[in-house]
């Protein structure tokens, strides 16, 4: 198995040559969600892996040319989608989403030492794995302030290096790995709760359809006005495509000012899928593709018969007959 080399900060390139070998980079440190996740990819396994401290770093190394590919969490069944990722692909060099991978979470209460519950006063995690504990966090450590941490991972190695905080939450292979103390098991609020991560790439050939596809792009906004949204929707309902994900972001460019980042089912090889865009281009020139992948629970959505390509073909060819005269 390939080691993972030493992580890098925040919006940090490294100096260093780029590994002969392929190198994929994922949200750090070792032990993460994202790291599992990145483990299912089978080209993943035997290749250099570059934990990074932040999205935006994750990113950069996939951007400068340093890594292959980057995975990074997108999508929580509890928390929804993942402002950190959705914010850093919206802007910057264009990469593309090439995969999707499904991680079934759960969460353990650790500690450096042995303790009571009721000893533990800071815990720390990340905002998503807090989000999902709260409420077990309420009842049993009700008095514990929630110290922000960057990873699930991260708040857990800080337990060994005297981070100031009594606690963190993480999965359990995290606190097995590290040697931690485990205080609590299976405190997630949800039963069964998914997260989603996607692997980017820098722009390339795209994955073939496979007929259980999702597309990804992100919409800015072409106007503030009564019906610019419905008008957005209409381009994809009109032409049978349906929304998997729709969430509104800010583009920090001045308040009020939102993009839509739409994840949408079908290939932009679909004719009723590569129409949609179309429409949202000439609405939205602005219009950003992230990708169209393969899904990874592999659901065959149905395609009603007068949105199939066999109907647009059709379609195309009437018209065309009609300019030419036939």
């Amino acid at each position: 198995m390939a080691r993972s080399r030493e992580a890098h900060g925040s919006r940090e390139r490294p100096d260093a040559e780029r590994p002969v070998t392929a190198t994929y980079a994922f949200l750090g440190p070792e032990g993460t969600f994202t790291e599992a996740a990145l483990l299912q990819i089978p080209e993943a396994a035997n290749a250099t892996r570059v934990p990074a401290s932040s999205v935006n770093a994750v990113m950069d190394l996939v951007r400068s040319g340093y890594a292959d590919g980057a995975m990074v969490p997108v999508e929580n069944s509890v928390e929804g989608g993942v402002t950190a990722t959705l914010d850093a692909i919206a802007t910057g060099e264009e990469l593309r989403i090439t995969r999707e991978v499904l991680i079934p979470i759960s969460f353990v209460l650790v500690a450096a030492r042995e303790m009571p519950l009721s000893d533990v006063r800071s815990v720390s995690t990340h905002s998503h794995a807090w989000a999902q504990c709260r409420g077990w966090a309420e009842a049993n450590i009700p008095n514990a302030e929630y110290v922000p941490g960057t990873s699930t991972a991260a708040a857990a190695v800080g337990l060994l290096e005297n981070s100031g905080y009594d606690a963190a939450i993480c999965s359990p292979l995290v606190a097995s790995s590290r040697g931690l103390t485990v205080l609590a098991e299976n405190i997630g609020d949800v039963a069964g709760a998914v997260t989603r991560f996607i692997l980017l790439e820098r722009p390339g050939a795209l994955p073939k359809p496979t007929g259980s596809d999702k597309t990804t792009v992100v919409v800015p906004l072409p106007e503030d006005r009564p019906g610019a949204l419905m008008e957005i929707l209409d381009q994809l309902g009109t032409r049978g495509v349906n929304l998997s994900r729709i969430e509104s972001r800010p583009t920090g460019a001045f308040l009020g000012d939102y993009f839509f980042s739409i994840d949408a089912e079908g290939h932009i090889a679909d004719a009723r899928v590569a129409d949609a865009l179309r429409g949202l281009h000439r609405l939205s020139p602005g219009l950003r593709f992230l990708g169209s992948y393969p899904r990874a629970d592999g659901w065959e959505y149905p395609v009603a018969a007068h949105t199939s390509d066999d109907s647009f073909q059709d379609a195309d060819s009437w018209v065309k007959g009609i300019l030419e005269g036939r």
